[in-house]
């Protein structure tokens, strides 16, 4: 088995360096204007006069801050540098506190809400930085961003936070994340992307504020968000954490799965690690009612119509690889090894663009390539399948 792992992480980590990060310090950083260009289209087209987003220059800087801890390379520092510096001084609302949604190609505040996802992913982002350089200001900015998120999106009634508000942090007509989600104050996708900020900024600021809420997000997934006749997590909700949708996201529970999971392994709470172990364990099974044959897994499903997307998304695909060496790490799993290793093959065989770089957004159910969504844009970023490498690197190092 240790051979077995070897290869895997020596592939990974090839296709990180010789694949993933290149791509984006290549044809992605806007030397004229600063930062990083907003978008490459699927048929590898640059725009550079297309907006710039909060997530995809967050996720960046997250990325490559993580690269530069794990392979300590001049140019990941640089590259996690820039982005740093174009999010505190770009994205940044000085006047309010709290990220832009967008700025336009020259940096001027575009769409000025404070959507709480982008605020989380900053704070990741920040916090990694700070990680991997120990520096002062990263970490004070992801503290500020802790701070507002706190003072204006958590609901101290009812649990939980809001998902957007105006520039000026008042309620907001539409809260929605993108066009494909419903316009509920509360959702399961941004609670992981709190969950997942916060312990990693509780790894460099151990504050007993933090502590408290992080401990409080872990016992929200069990408590509000989870479905504990599927173990499926549920997506939409209103403020009182009532339901109406049916709708399974696959690759989001095999995510969840290991981003739960580490939030209890960081803050470190023996009686919230054994209580969120098996649910954990059980998430993922749910998960795998997505898997294919071939170790690939499927988007979503919405259940009261029996209705499937199989459509094999990247993101999805680099989270099963996580979520599946998870179990095998931390409870010997071997079967999830083996879907690990199956998905990582489908990745190799029909994701990763070995003549443009990087990987395509997904394949058709009918297997064809989808060219009609980015290679990079504001939601195309090298944060899912930069991640899955420097975790296999990190995890079996």
């Amino acid at each position: 088995m240790t051979e077995t792992i070897n290869t895997l992480r020596k592939e990974v980590t090839e296709e990180l360096e010789g694949n993933i990060l290149p791509f984006w310090m290549n044809k992605m950083t806007d030397r004229e204007r600063g930062g990083f260009y907003g978008r490459i289209s699927g048929e590898d087209v640059l725009m550079p006069d297309e907006p710039k987003g909060a997530i995809l220059n967050a996720r960046i800087l997250w990325t490559f801050s993580a690269a530069y801890r794990l392979l300590k390379k001049p140019e990941y520092l640089a590259t996690a540098t820039r982005a740093k510096r174009y999010l505190l001084d770009f994205f940044y609302d000085k006047q309010f506190g709290g990220i832009y949604w967008s700025v336009d190609c020259e940096g001027n505040p575009l769409d000025t809400k404070k959507q709480i996802y982008a605020l989380g992913f900053a704070i990741y982002g920040l916090s990694e930085y700070a990680r991997a350089t120990g520096d002062e200001e990263a970490l004070e900015y992801a503290i500020r961003l802790f701070e507002v998120i706190e003072k204006y999106s958590f609901d101290a009634e009812k649990n939980g936070y809001v998902e957007a508000l105006t520039r000026d942090w008042q309620p907001i007509a539409d809260m929605r994340l993108s066009d494909k989600d419903e316009n509920e104050k509360k959702t399961m996708n941004t609670h992981l992307h709190i969950l997942e900020p916060y312990a990693n900024l509780y790894r460099v600021w151990k504050d007993g504020r933090l502590k408290t809420q992080l401990k409080n997000l872990i016992e929200l997934f069990v408590t509000k968000i989870l479905d504990t006749q599927t173990y499926h997590l549920n997506l939409f909700f209103e403020d009182d954490w009532t339901n109406k949708y049916h709708l399974i996201s696959y690759g989001h529970d095999i995510e969840a799965s290991w981003l739960i999971h580490e939030a209890a392994l960081v803050l470190g709470d023996e009686t919230v690690l054994k209580q969120i172990e098996p649910v954990i364990m059980r998430i993922a099974r749910a998960a795998d009612e997505g898997l294919n044959a071939d170790g690939s897994m499927t988007y979503e499903r919405f259940s009261d119509k029996g209705e499937t997307d199989r459509e094999l998304h990247w993101w999805v695909q680099a989270e099963n690889v996580v979520g599946h060496l998870n179990l095998y790490q931390h409870f010997g799993d071997e079967e999830a090894l083996s879907t690990a290793l199956r998905c990582w093959q489908f990745i190799k065989d029909k994701l990763i663009d070995r003549e443009n770089g990087e990987w395509y957004w997904s394949r058709f159910a009918d297997g064809s390539i989808n060219r009609n969504d980015d290679k990079a844009g504001f939601w195309k970023c090298p944060y899912h399948n930069g991640r899955m490498c420097l975790e296999i690197n990190e995890r079996f190092a």
